[in-house]
């Protein structure tokens, strides 16, 4: 009978022990737990979290964990299915630390101190590095002149076609005319130099085989056809012109004769206007440099690069608009051209 007693007593003890390690555990682990979920750490620890599209909760609970934000993933996952069931992430970086309580971590999620939000940002035919430039600032996608510093330099790119761009302290920037006039959905604060690859990128997928077979036959490069074509942009005002406006300019540059276009013009001016000299101003006007200017003057599209390559084959070596550009007139003499002028120069009132 006392051998009884004393293993009823041991078994008492030890279950007298176990629930008192069960409460000393569920306590400790309770206060871990409430410490993280209410931020009191003793040691702080900081952390740059960027969601992107497409993140999942798991995902973000599995970045605050591996990152010492929080001391659980399930943990962080449950409280947030808890009192946040219906959160929507913003793309963009969020700087947190561990000694943020979940709630302070939550709130913080809901708006970026950086955002990536994507936005849809509509870049038109016939826009210039400028135009491009102030878009992309306009719709938070990157600082204006990062972006023109961006496309100084063909360093930095990997396209074959960029292979053709000349080395010339001449060339203000070295990528005008082949930033691709399209959609894009870019995301908000991006590097400048991904955005101008992105829309090289859009250029080099659109290529076609007929326009390097024209360059070839013709002893153009790439970089030529798309200067050309960026004058026939600026020039076409409707439909139906663009294969006349280069037969023009085609056939002038065939007797050595200069381009002389009003638009080119206009681009040395926007030149001038962003600090460039008149050494570079001068030599995108075609009424001063012989043959081509120095570069493209805006972003072609493909039809009127198309309107190059597949040119009417006229006599023709003067045009001028009317009618507020509702009609060209095309002539191969210039006694032609000026009387013409005389009859309906005063059809354009803007």
């Amino acid at each position: 009978m006392a051998k009884k007693k004393i293993n009823s007593g041991i078994r008492a003890v030890i279950a007298v022990l176990i629930i008192i390690l069960i409460a000393v555990v569920g306590y400790f682990g309770y206060t871990y737990v409430n410490n993280d979920i209410k931020g009191n750490e003793e040691y702080k620890t900081d952390y740059t979290l960027n969601i992107i599209d497409g993140m999942s909760q798991y995902d973000i609970s599995q970045r605050l964990y591996q990152n010492g934000i929080v001391v659980s993933d399930s943990l962080w996952s449950r409280w947030m299915d808890k009192h946040y069931p219906s959160v929507s992430y913003i793309p963009g970086e969020y700087t947190l630390t561990n000694d943020m309580s979940y709630e302070n971590i939550a709130k913080a999620l809901e708006a970026p101190d950086i955002s990536h939000r994507t936005v849809s940002v509509c870049i038109p035919e016939g826009y210039n590095i400028f135009d491009i430039a102030e878009t992309m600032e306009e719709n938070g996608i990157c600082p204006r002149q990062d972006f023109l510093d961006a496309c100084k330099s063909k360093d930095g790119y990997d396209y074959s076609f960029i292979s053709d761009i000349p080395q010339s302290d001449t060339i203000a920037y070295a990528l005008e005319g082949f930033l691709f006039p399209a959609t894009y959905d870019l995301s908000e604060n991006m590097k400048a130099n991904e955005v101008v690859d992105e829309m090289l990128r859009a250029f080099a997928n659109r290529i076609k085989e007929e326009w390097r077979t024209y360059c070839y036959e013709n002893n153009m490069t790439m970089y030529e056809l798309v200067t050309l074509s960026s004058v026939v942009e600026k020039e076409t005002l409707g439909e139906g012109v663009a294969e006349d406006i280069a037969s023009v300019f085609i056939n002038r540059l065939g007797e050595g004769q200069k381009l002389q276009s009003d638009v080119t013009i206009d681009y040395g001016n926007a030149l001038r206007e962003n600090g460039f000299d008149d050494n570079v101003v001068e030599s995108y006007n075609t009424y001063k440099c012989n043959a081509l200017p120095s570069g493209p003057i805006c972003n072609p599209g493909t039809a009127n690069i198309d309107a190059v390559v597949n040119h009417n084959d006229t006599d023709y070596y003067y045009f001028f608009s009317y009618n507020n550009g509702a009609n060209f007139y095309f002539t191969d003499n210039y006694t032609d051209f000026s009387e013409k002028w005389e009859q309906v120069k005063d059809t354009n009132t803007n």
